[in-house]
């Protein structure tokens, strides 16, 4: 096949990066020229994996300081629409604008659920549009229904039967609404015909092709999702690895003793850590275990810490993962498509966003005990560390996941459906 210009569009954190770049790599390799178009502050990242970047406001520092800026993100009532409405709706119109020129010549969109100028873009343009899940929620289904932060009881609502499921399913959905009246307007500017649909719900979905960035072991497919999803699997991608002093770090600590349980945050929690550290660090030296801690922030900022415990400022997972006991972590989903793929037991401490739903559905696999966030004190987290690697059920099943996940391949499988876009003999432009 001819080499495609391929642009991705994306916000949020590293889990909303990181899959982008897995199947980047994969297209370079192919001789595919993919492009990823998100926050300024991923300029780096993105250039380290060898794949080409451009800025798409708004950029992070516009928000101004990153852990006050979590923090409401954070709030399970009002961090939403504070995202859709204060962060995105306002700079709709830079968006479109920065994303128009990553397009530029450009043979295919692949966006994230959070670039609602894509296919605004899309359509104008006659551009070929392809979106993606990057986790079971955001495809709301209700056959198999997402457990929302902020309204748990609607998934316990779901026992009374799909019907009146989608009946209450309208209270988000005219909330949502509201929250999209700036976007609503910016369509009709660009002189595109008015669609009653909702860009977070089914506007984010491409009539095309859809990719399910995850894995069927995570969720199975539903005769509700969009039409054309493909499940891809997890495109794993963590970063660089390590340099050579850290490494050496690494391998000391490791080889000094038992193996660790590893705590981190992922890349917004731990913005927003509290008292989380010491607990953990409490919480192994009662268990009389030793631990890795992946904070986020320079290791010399916890203070003083026990020999038995190592922090570092950042590891990719897949250098310290599979060598752990048992790992916690709050349940993103690339911590938990890493954490999977290690086959080790895990205590999933949620915060927001979608990690409530992945941390349920990573318990009825088998693998994982969960709390929330709030409650991980150092007693919360002795407790359930205990009880999850004194059970004998939760390392087979781990590693029998871990292994299962070993035969998929995330990125090739996305990178196959992207070409047979073009193999296809009734290729068409989307309109």
């Amino acid at each position: 096949m001819s080499s495609k210009r391929i642009v991705f569009a994306t916000f949020g954190s590293l889990g909303d990066l990181h899959p982008y770049v897995a199947i980047g790599r994969e297209l370079v390799r192919r001789g595919h020229q993919p492009l990823i178009a998100s926050f300024e502050e991923h300029r780096e990242a993105v250039a380290a994996a060898g794949i080409e970047f451009a800025p798409m406001r708004p950029a992070i520092s516009a928000f101004g300081e990153r852990a006050a800026m979590m923090e409401q993100l954070i709030d399970p009532w009002r961090g939403p629409e504070l995202m859709v409405r204060t962060m995105f709706m306002p700079n709709l119109r830079e968006s479109y604008q920065d994303l128009a020129r990553a397009c530029h010549g450009a043979d295919l969109l692949v966006t994230h659920p959070l670039a609602f100028a894509g296919p605004l873009l899309a359509q104008k343009e006659g551009l070929r549009w392809v979106s993606t899940a990057l986790s079971p929620m955001t495809l709301f289904s209700a056959i198999d229904p997402p457990l929302f932060p902020a309204a748990p009881w609607m998934h316990w609502a779901r026992r009374l039967g799909v019907a009146p499921y989608r009946l209450l399913f309208r209270i988000p959905r005219a909330m949502v609404r509201r929250w999209e009246q700036p976007l609503r307007e910016f369509r009709a500017e660009l002189g595109l015909p008015a669609r009653d649909t909702i860009a977070q719900f089914e506007g984010q979905h491409s009539p095309r092709l859809n990719l399910a960035l995850f894995s069927r072991v995570l969720a199975a497919p539903q005769p509700d999702w969009p039409a054309h999803t493909i499940v891809c699997g997890f495109p794993r991608y963590d970063g660089a690895p390590p340099d050579a002093r850290v490494q050496a770090e690494l391998e000391t600590f490791l080889a000094s003793g038992d193996p660790p349980i590893v705590f981190g945050l992922g890349s917004s929690a731990v913005m927003v850590p509290g008292d989380f550290w010491r607990a953990a660090i409490e919480a192994a030296h009662r268990l009389k275990r030793r631990a890795v801690l992946l904070t986020g922030s320079p290791p010399e900022d916890l203070g003083a810490v026990p020999p038995t415990v190592k922090a570092f400022h950042y590891l990719p997972y897949s250098a310290v993962f599979p060598r752990a006991l048992g790992i916690v972590h709050s349940g993103g989903i690339g911590t938990l498509a890493q954490a999977l793929a290690a086959g080790r037991p895990q205590l999933i401490v949620p915060v927001a966003f979608d990690q409530p739903d992945n941390a349920r559905r990573a318990v009825k696999l088998g693998v994982a005990r969960s709390i929330p966030f709030r409650k991980a004190s150092a007693d919360a987290l002795a407790r359930e560390l205990g009880d999850l690697l004194a059970a004998p059920e939760f390392g087979p099943r781990a590693r029998a996941i871990g292994e299962e996940l070993t035969r998929e391949d995330g990125a090739s499988t996305a990178c196959n459906a992207l070409e047979g876009i073009y193999q296809a003999s009734h290729d068409k432009f989307l309109k």
